[in-house]
């Protein structure tokens, strides 16, 4: 991100990534077919012999956070990055069919559409008499999710009887509504009601606004929307670990036992483990900020990079406190910072993004900060230029984060529900309402992490007015300093005036330092390991001796520093204080060093 030598072309590129299709087929060393016959007679045809003729596996998969949902610059999602990987594997095309409850998804698995259906489906009886499941990629355990509030209330509930009489709302459908059906018959008076409309991670809002009491989520879901809801806790275990695995379509056994073969393979190679990491322990650590930790950064970190957000702040006229505290939101200003999708440095550029705007080396620091002003000047560009003061680097930072995409999506909402689509303070409170089926199934880019900009925005702006007041603090304290030294200034240049002698020589150690000093009229030496400021008797004339490093004096009320890795030497005689040479030195203290 260097220069606008291509502005026109880079703001035309991010526009159509950032509204890109569901079509990024990056294509690595495809499957072996050599073991399969595609001329052979349609009566031995198998079902993975079909895929690999038309090179294209046909998906059905759910839009949700932990599936498929549409990020800032890619698809993402835990089953959806398994599920690219495969066709990756396979050497074909991935075509995916999205929908929007796993009602929809089990409903065009029994019409026999595409090849495999994809929606986080947890594998019960009832539902292997219907279909045919491929292996089990990941175990869960369902879980009642409820309001930390609860406990004041003492209404919370630590055992399975407590669940009586509380409003718990689950999605129609879902593996809990089997769970909960198998308790009510257990537990006298238990009840429950059931949702077509919202999803798992909509009931999480409803529970977290206590709209209702309780919501049931797999261990997996409550991890990735956690932090999105931080009053929210775990209740009770409802279940032992049940496994998901997707649905196969009816057939031979070829597809499934390439998945098999394939599954097995990654998971060996260690990528499964990363691939974890990052959807249930990476998200959550960079969007948790501990503000005490940040000030104590802010003071050994900060001042190392602060010229280079000063100065990239001002090439893209951008506050340069404003980028200051996206970076500590993107990386807590560690250069080596990296993710498992492979983001990296100051201010956690991917790859492709780096290299469209020359950003050669990313855990550069100075390249990644400039890089990251320069992304964020094309992204405000794109803003119309009826987002003004505040709001454009609000709804630009939004964008930064979830994608242009969504916040035209979250535009084109705001005007629907009568609100001002300009206005962060009003974006703010229509983004959350991009996870909800209601208003996303009809918005051009569908599902997005609506409360994850918010919280990013809010992290963001509270980093930026602790830098602010520590900067104003400063500001107060340089001015202080100035205050001073210039009545100091004005009482020497007085008392010089006055005729009054002004003679004083101090050593002012920042760390221990050693002195030595020699009476030019006795040559007696004295040493000594100065730990706080050392006044010398100004009545006499002296050579003065000091170790490498930085030494700080006042001589005549003026402050001086001399650094340097060698020796220092210097003479005091009548009043007057200079640096010499060695061979100075010796010559006044009878050919000797010291």
């Amino acid at each position: 991100m260097k220069s606008y030598r291509t502005g026109i072309v880079l703001i035309t590129y991010f526009l159509l990534l950032s509204l890109f299709s569901c079509s990024l087929f990056a294509h690595f060393p495809p499957y072996d077919v050599s073991e399969y016959d595609t001329n052979k007679d349609d009566s031995k045809v198998t079902l993975l012999d079909k895929i690999l003729q038309k090179k294209r596996l046909d998906v059905i998969i759910l839009n949700s956070p932990t599936t498929y949902y549409a990020g800032t610059e890619r698809e993402m999602g835990f089953e959806y990055e398994l599920i690219n990987e495969f066709s990756k594997h396979l050497g074909v095309d991935l075509n995916l069919s999205v929908v929007f409850t796993i009602n929809d998804a089990l409903q065009k698995s029994r019409e026999n559409i595409g090849d495999i259906t994809v929606a986080g489906l947890t594998i019960t009886d009832k539902r292997k008499e219907e279909f045919k499941f491929g292996p089990q990629y990941l175990t869960v355990q369902e879980q009642l999710i409820c309001s930390s509030e609860m406990y004041k209330a003492k209404i919370f509930p630590r055992h399975l009887e407590d669940m009586v009489g509380l409003h718990i709302v689950i999605g129609k459908d879902t593996s809990y509504e089997s769970t909960l059906n198998h308790l009510k018959k257990e537990i006298e008076g238990f009840d429950f009601s059931t949702s077509l409309e919202f999803s798992t991670e909509q009931l999480l809002d409803a529970t977290y606004q206590r709209e209702i009491d309780c919501t049931v989520s797999d261990s997996s879901v409550f991890m990735i929307n956690q932090r999105y809801f931080p009053k929210l806790v775990r209740a009770l275990v409802l279940s032992e670990r049940k496994s998901l695995a997707w649905i196969i379509r009816e057939g031979d056994e070829s597809l499934n036992e390439a998945l098999y073969k394939w599954l097995n393979t990654y998971e060996r190679s260690g990528k499964m483990a990363e691939l974890k990491d990052y959807y249930f322990t990476f998200l959550s650590i960079f969007d948790y900020y501990d503000t005490s930790i940040f000030y104590k950064r802010l003071e050994d970190r900060l001042p190392r990079y602060e010229k280079y957000f000063r100065a990239a702040g001002k090439k893209y006229d951008i506050p340069w406190m404003v980028l200051a505290a996206q970076s500590y939101q993107e990386s807590h200003w560690n250069p080596q910072a990296k993710s498992y999708t492979g983001v990296r440095g100051m201010m956690m550029l991917t790859n492709s993004t780096a290299k469209l705007l020359g950003v050669k080396n990313r855990v550069d620091v100075k390249e990644s900060i400039f890089g990251g002003a320069k992304y964020m000047r094309v992204i405000e560009n794109k803003l119309g230029s009826e987002i003004t003061g505040n709001n454009r680097w609000s709804i630009a930072l939004a964008s930064y984060n979830v994608g242009y995409g969504h916040i035209l999506d979250a535009q084109t909402l705001a005007v629907k529900l009568d609100k001002n689509p300009n206005s962060w303070k009003d974006i703010k409170d229509v983004l959350p309402l991009l996870t909800q089926k209601k208003y996303y199934k009809n918005l051009k880019y569908g599902y997005a992490r609506g409360n994850e900009p918010v919280k990013y925005v809010d992290a963001i702006q509270n980093y930026f007015d602790i830098i602010q007041k520590s900067e104003a603090k400063k500001e107060i304290i340089r001015a202080k300093k100035i205050a001073l030294e210039l009545k100091k200034q004005k009482d020497r240049a007085d008392r010089i005036a006055s005729g009054e002698v002004i003679e004083n020589l101090r050593v002012i150690p920042k760390n221990k330092v050693w002195v030595g000093y020699i009476d030019l009229k006795t040559h007696k030496k004295y040493q000594i390991i100065a730990k706080k400021p050392l006044s010398i008797d100004t009545n006499k004339n002296w050579l003065l001796l000091f170790g490498g490093g930085t030494i700080n004096l006042e001589v005549n009320e003026e402050f001086k520093t001399f650094k340097s890795k060698n020796n220092m030497r210097f003479k005091y005689v009548d009043g007057k204080f200079s640096q010499i040479s060695v061979a100075d030195f010796k010559s006044l203290n009878k050919g000797a060093k010291w």
